[in-house]
């Protein structure tokens, strides 16, 4: 595994965020939603485009803080563009478990 410095580490802004809004996304190629994650006032709503649906559903998300990585340029994911990459953990099985707080944060938290 590469080492990283802690300025470079300190560049990839992860902060909390709260899904407002989460939808299908039947343009994926691989099984996604659409999500929408309120970052607070600073960074604003962002939208995700997020392969999670092995083990959550629309109803369970909305609501949910989450981790993403909000300072990587927008991409274009099918007709969506996504401006924030929402983190989580592969299992053995392929499904991705989202990086959550362990307790409620304020939205825009920056990961420390």
């Amino acid at each position: 595994m590469d080492t990283v410095a802690w300025d470079d580490f300190q560049k990839v802004a992860l902060c909390v965020g709260t899904i407002i809004d989460a939808q299908e996304f039947p343009q994926a190629r691989r099984p996604a939603y659409i999500l929408k994650v309120d970052f607070g006032s600073d960074i604003g709503v962002r939208k995700s485009s997020a392969q999670i649906t092995d083990l959550y559903s629309l109803d369970a998300l909305v609501g949910k803080q989450v981790v993403a990585v909000v300072n990587f340029p927008p991409k274009q994911i099918g007709p969506i563009m996504s401006e924030c990459l929402v983190t989580g953990f592969h299992r053995e099985d392929g499904a991705v478990a989202l990086a959550v707080p362990d307790k409620p944060v304020p939205n825009g938290s920056r990961l420390a």
